[in-house]
């Protein structure tokens, strides 16, 4: 089954088989190159600092079980340096910020996507993700696609207080994914069915719990973006080059807008644009 098979865009729902293994990053994504202040994206092998701690939220969610540890860790047995990384992710109170490359970018990927599924928040239960009209939460690819978790992912769906928000901190997570989209399909992180939804929206929470500014949560968003897409986003640095507009002077807002990042708005402008290698937009998979 072929990635475009298993993930459909917008409030497609996922077909009845799911192939864990082509879902879940195992690899580092290309690289991609530039480092700038505003619409960032980094430089192959730099680290981006963003301004979140991660403390022992994979112990938790190993304790909890929406990450099976055994699972997890067989992922990342074939690279040393990532087995290690992931092993300390899970194990350890890292009080550290938070620092994502070119290469844990899939690690990170998978760990918030864990993140945002089990994390108990009014985005999942109260969200578009619990509309009747999509038959259950259950069928997208961001819950039945989580095939690392003991037991059915459904089982930990929004059930764990792992990060718990303030009023104000819920508002300005509700406010940024709602304007947060990823070319693999046409929904915003306030709507996660897929994998990078998800994970975006654990991203978003961690930061606000932690007192990110909007700004800021724009900002680390567009980093994560920019490494989970680096295709995409190279390309959005020529659109507005050619336009004029050096990408760092970009606001990563603007940039992570439906007009820019949901499918429909990459397709815009790749009818404006040559893609930077060739291809047409990100995927769900790998």
């Amino acid at each position: 089954m072929s990635k475009d098979n298993l993930f459909l865009s917008g409030s497609v729902l996922l077909g009845a088989l799911v192939i864990g293994g082509a879902i879940l990053w195992t690899v580092p994504p290309p690289s991609v190159r530039g480092q700038n202040a505003a619409a960032e994206r980094p430089a192959q092998d730099a680290e981006t600092e963003l301004p979140v701690r991660w403390g022992t939220l994979g112990r938790q969610m190993a304790e909890t079980g929406v990450i099976d540890k055994e699972q997890f860790l067989a992922l990342y047995a074939a690279d040393p340096v990532l087995a290690k990384e992931a092993e300390r992710m899970l194990t350890e109170d890292v009080t550290e910020p938070l620092r994502i490359s070119s290469q844990n970018a899939g690690l990170l990927l998978n760990l918030l996507w864990a993140l945002g599924l089990g994390n108990k928040n009014d985005v999942l239960e109260k969200g578009p993700m619990m509309d009747r009209a999509y038959g259950g939460a259950d069928r997208f690819a961001s819950t039945a696609g989580w095939t690392l978790a003991r037991g059915n992912a459904m089982e930990h769906y929004a059930r764990h207080a792992f990060i718990t928000l303030t009023p104000e901190e819920q508002a300005l997570v509700e406010r940024t994914t709602k304007n947060i989209y990823r070319p693999c399909c046409g929904n915003s992180a306030y709507f996660p069915d897929c994998n990078h939804g998800m994970a975006m929206l654990g991203l978003l929470e961690l930061m606000a719990s932690q007192g990110a500014t909007e700004q800021e949560l724009y900002h680390a968003a567009l980093v994560a973006n920019s490494l989970w897409f680096p295709d995409t986003y190279a390309t959005l640095e020529r659109y507005f080059e050619k336009r004029g507009v050096a990408w760092d002077a970009v606001d990563p807002k603007e940039a992570l807008g439906y007009r820019y990042s949901s499918a429909a708005g990459y397709q815009r402008v790749l009818s404006e644009v040559e893609p930077a290698s060739g291809g047409d937009g990100g995927s769900c998979g790998v």
